[in-house]
């Protein structure tokens, strides 16, 4: 098996619970936040998608399926083109609002179309490319695919388990 068969293999696993997160959301639990600094379901998925978008683009040089594919402008939200979400404040975090489960899934599906396409596209010699020096020691593409697959699988993590709050709190 090739380095890049398994990262395709964990991108499709984020894929999966996204999915799974997502299936039966109403826009109540999508934005329940069990405290008031706490995240959303809605927050979560969003963020963790913008990151993949954000990050991926950057290390292979492809625009943003949030703005070239307008779903910047489907979202409708009251922040800045280029936001992430890191280092969101709580107010932030509420600005974070969605029409349905389907919007946050689309999007997630676009951006993993064009992560999949570019993780084949991977020779093993390219896993070595430094695509970022800000760091030190500088970031590789290999370091950098690792790094957007833990926070991503922590992430949707952490929306199944608000996912299971929220459900509880409504029944």
């Amino acid at each position: 098996m090739h380095a890049k068969d398994i990262l395709i293999d964990g991108y499709d696993r984020i894929r999966k619970d996204v999915h799974a997160v997502l299936d039966g959301l109403g826009p109540d639990e999508l934005h329940h936040r069990p405290a008031p600094d706490a995240n959303s379901v809605a927050w979560l998925v969003w963020h963790l998608t913008r990151v993949q978008d954000d990050h991926l683009a950057g290390a292979f040089d492809l625009d943003q399926v949030w703005l070239s594919q307008g779903w910047e402008k489907r979202f409708g939200l009251d922040l800045p083109r280029q936001d992430t979400g890191y280092g969101h404040s709580s107010a932030k975090v509420a600005k974070v609002r969605v029409e349905s489960a389907d919007l946050l899934a689309g999007y997630y599906d676009a951006v993993h179309e064009q992560s999949l396409g570019a993780l084949r596209s991977l020779a093993a010699k390219d896993l070595e490319r430094v695509v970022d020096e800000r760091w030190d020691p500088p970031v590789t593409l290999g370091v950098r695919l690792v790094s957007v697959l833990s926070d991503d699988l922590q992430h949707v993590g952490q929306a199944a388990y608000l996912k299971g709050l929220a459900q509880s709190a409504a029944a």
